[in-house]
């Protein structure tokens, strides 16, 4: 019986070794699809990009996205492929108080990026900047010196996170219980002020950017995106046509969005001393809610 008890031991410890990491594994992977969505790639993990924060689909390039860290790091913009493989580093030229996000835009006749230093946790900051460049090439060791827009807003300051640009129009949401919608025009000289257009009733927004082709402007939160027409957010309305429920993916603390056609790329910050991370979802955006 002894020999009979000590075998029951061993198959038990030899499950729990070999079979409880894989159940841990299978626990963390996130599920497969996230309302109209279905993951089409990833995570993937950005060793590089601990405190990946916003996200930008190239518009020189096909099949590339720009990432960057949050504030306390170098000024560096990282070319990602769509796995999550790093492309390319490349250093801005400034010096940044807390970088929050980046957005791709056409700038006159040419393709270009707003970074967006408008982090202010304190609702502090006298003014905020926004430093626009050419799109570098991935190759590229360094941009070219920015433009560099002082900014303030109408009502005061506000802690804010995400911005997305739409022709010579900038566009801020903020950080908060309500996400005020603020717009500025970067055709009215270096020295801005953001003038409150609307408000979209979401909490804690992470990130807003314009879809590749404009029509669409996606913005996140922690629990959500959510996708707006570009006509009508843009004018002050705040109507989604799809909300995309994403708890369920298990970000360790989601970031940056961007959405190109019909697929909605996702990064999260890393936690305890990870990278972050990168994932795609491939959406049905035929179910829309009107």
């Amino acid at each position: 019986m002894a020999s009979r008890r000590d075998t029951v031991r061993l198959a038990t410890a030899a499950v729990l070794l070999f079979g409880l990491p894989l159940v841990v594994a299978w626990a963390l992977q996130p599920p497969r699809a996230a309302g109209p969505c279905v993951l089409a790639s990833g995570p993937f993990r950005l060793p590089d990009i601990q405190e990946a924060s916003g996200l930008a689909v190239s518009r020189r390039h096909p099949g590339v996205l720009w990432s960057h860290n949050d504030s306390g790091n170098a000024a560096v913009l990282f070319a990602l492929n769509v796995s999550g493989a790093i492309t390319g580093r490349v250093r801005v030229p400034v010096r940044t108080r807390d970088w929050e996000d980046i957005s791709a835009a056409r700038c006159g006749a040419n393709d270009c990026l707003y970074l967006a230093d408008i982090g202010d946790n304190q609702a502090a900051r006298l003014t905020i900047q926004i430093y626009r460049i050419p799109e570098p090439a991935p190759s590229d060791a360094e941009t070219a010196p920015p433009e560099i827009f002082n900014a303030t807003y109408a009502d005061g300051p506000h802690n804010a996170e995400a911005m997305f640009v739409v022709g010579d129009d900038l566009f801020i949401v903020t950080r908060d219980r309500i996400g005020g919608v603020y717009k500025a025009s970067a055709s009215r000289g270096r020295d801005l002020t953001f003038q409150r257009i609307g408000q979209l009733g979401l909490a804690a927004v992470t990130d807003a950017e314009a879809s590749r082709d404009g029509t669409t402007v996606v913005v996140r939160t922690s629990h959500e995106a959510v996708l707006y027409r570009t006509e009508m957010l843009t004018r002050g309305g705040n109507t989604p046509y799809l909300r995309i429920p994403i708890d369920g993916l298990r970000e360790a603390q989601g970031e940056g969005a961007a959405l190109d056609g019909n697929v909605l790329y996702l990064v999260s910050e890393g936690r305890l001393n990870r990278g972050g991370s990168l994932l795609s979802l491939s959406c049905d955006l035929s179910r829309r809610q009107e």
